[in-house]
């Protein structure tokens, strides 16, 4: 056999056993996301976890039972007395690994169960090449991999919201549920806001070239991220005040979309996609609204409507 016939005859077995992978990986049942927990993003993201660490939610695995209410919320949920066992509490309270809450709300509460997507994300192209020396091409093919993966980045601005006031307004339990933790004393944010509650002690914006520094938002970034805020509480608090009976639920429901419509309404004359989604609140019409605020500083519309003090 010549040289030539030796090369294509190995190629097409090449060819053959990717198809067959390819087919076996098609044919497998999708994992599930799972949590890993922040000693994992820890390894890289020493910065970020040290401002973790001296947040309320860090010491939410240690303190957060020992609240007088704590085993009646839980008792009330109809799961386990104890919060550390008990699956709704865990919802929001805790970063359960293998089922087993190992610390508070953490890095994945915000950007996703990470089992699927930190390989990505921490492939740098090669055992040797730093994190500075990653080529710009490489990196934004691993970014959009650990994305399509389930990775929740920084820079999806409208998802972490999602995520930020499905715990803090109750979002992530259903209206029945809700009112039934309100009713044994669960306490319901109805004054809820992103800026505030991002930009005090949690923010860790440890971006290049100077890694080093926790970065502040300009006024602009403030202001895209409030209005941002205001857009996923308008609509979840709308959806959530129509399926509820609670009326503790449905007054911090509707502060919420008192204060989102105050919010986007400054806008509206600027921004024509403001005003679909405040006569039609719907993920749909919200993201569109996100979209079309990237990169206009809007901070002189929302003017004092800005927080000044940050949690």
């Amino acid at each position: 056999m010549t040289r030539g016939l030796l090369v294509i005859k190995w190629f097409s077995r090449i060819s053959i056993a990717s198809a067959l992978a390819l087919i076996a990986i098609a044919a497998s049942p999708a994992q599930a996301a799972s949590n890993v927990g922040p000693k994992k993003c820890q390894e890289c993201h020493r910065a970020e976890h040290g401002v973790w660490e001296g947040t309320e939610h860090f010491k939410g695995l240690r303190e957060a039972h020992k609240n007088k209410a704590a085993k009646d919320i839980a008792e009330a949920s109809g799961g386990d007395k104890s919060m550390r066992k008990n699956d709704t509490c865990a919802t929001c309270h805790y970063t359960e690994v293998s089922g087993k809450p190992e610390a508070g709300p953490s890095c994945e509460s915000c950007h996703g169960a990470a089992s699927e997507w930190l390989p990505l994300h921490n492939d740098l192209g090669g055992p040797t090449v730093k994190p500075g020396d990653e080529p710009a091409a490489h990196k934004q093919q691993r970014l959009a991999a650990a994305k399509k993966a389930g990775m929740i980045h920084s820079s999806m601005l409208y998802d972490i919201a999602e995520n930020c006031n499905g715990c803090h307004t109750m979002q992530n339990v259903d209206a029945a549920m809700a009112g039934k933790l309100i009713d044994a004393g669960h306490p319901i944010n109805g004054e809820y806001e992103l800026v505030a509650y991002s930009q005090g002690s949690v923010r860790h914006r440890f971006y290049p070239p100077d890694i080093t520094q926790n970065k502040d938002l300009s006024k602009a970034e403030l202001a895209t991220m409030f209005l941002t805020g205001h857009a996923v509480g308008l609509v979840y608090a709308t959806q959530g005040a129509a399926k509820s009976t609670n009326a503790k639920y449905k007054a911090a429901m509707q502060q919420r979309i008192d204060d989102a419509k105050k919010a986007i309404g400054t806008v509206k004359g600027s921004v024509g996609e403001a005003g679909a989604l405040l006569s039609s609140p719907s993920e749909a019409s919200a993201r569109k609204f996100v979209a079309a605020i990237q990169g206009k500083d809007l901070s002189g519309a929302v003017g004092g409507m800005l927080p000044s003090k940050f949690k």
